[in-house]
């Protein structure tokens, strides 16, 4: 039997994203040097999961649209962004605002997710979620399991469980971003995040060079 897809009812402003963290430049979250966006909030809770401050709902930081997207396409070393979290698709609606208005200035655009692409298409999907797939040039998909964790360099998904299903066929000879490094982002208020398939993904403060 499948698994009822519960809502957890998070309140954000229509135009908004509740976002965990943002990069400028990544090369380890998808093909190119790509800005990538992590939402705050996930109810799955996958053992050995590698962002688990970013379970929680409640508000962290909102972020319009409509600011977002000028951030993004003013970078002119972004070839396409990545959405992470946190689960995307429970911010569905908000992030294919944002797709629209990257796509439509030429930039492509990925995501991950906890839901497999069978359960986004279902009738009791997150709101918008086909509206945010409609978008997609690239999906990886499933849950985390720790059981079946991957620890390869030439492996795009952190458990076997996992696939990369890609939407747009400019995308199938590109599915090999660095998945075997991490990169270390500093940012201005001295937090810094650490991204990478091999490491964790963590939002930290107190460290700089």
């Amino acid at each position: 039997m499948n698994e009822i897809i519960n809502n957890p009812q998070i309140e954000i402003p229509e135009g908004y994203l509740n976002v965990m963290g943002y990069v400028d430049e990544s090369e380890v979250n998808g093909p190119g040097s790509r800005a990538v966006v992590w939402v705050q909030g996930c109810d799955r809770h996958c053992t050995g999961c590698f962002n688990t401050a970013s379970w929680p709902f409640e508000i962290n930081q909102l972020m319009a649209v409509d600011e977002l997207a000028e951030k993004i396409i003013s970078n002119p070393g972004n070839s396409g962004v990545t959405f992470s979290g946190g689960e995307p698709f429970w911010q569905a609606p908000a992030l294919a605002q944002l797709a629209k208005k990257l796509k439509a200035a030429g930039l492509n655009v990925m995501s991950f997710s906890g839901f497999t692409l069978q359960e986004l298409r279902r009738e009791d999907a997150p709101p918008g979620a086909g509206e945010l797939l409609a978008q997609l040039d690239i999906l990886v998909d499933g849950p985390f399991v720790q059981s079946l964790a991957v620890n390869s360099p030439d492996s795009t998904v952190s458990s076997r469980n996992q696939r990369v299903h890609i939407f747009n066929p400019e995308f199938e000879d590109k599915i090999n971003w660095a998945s075997d490094q991490m990169e270390i982002h500093v940012l201005k208020d001295g937090s810094y995040i650490i991204t990478g398939y091999r490491g964790q993904n963590n939002f930290g403060e107190g460290w700089a060079e």
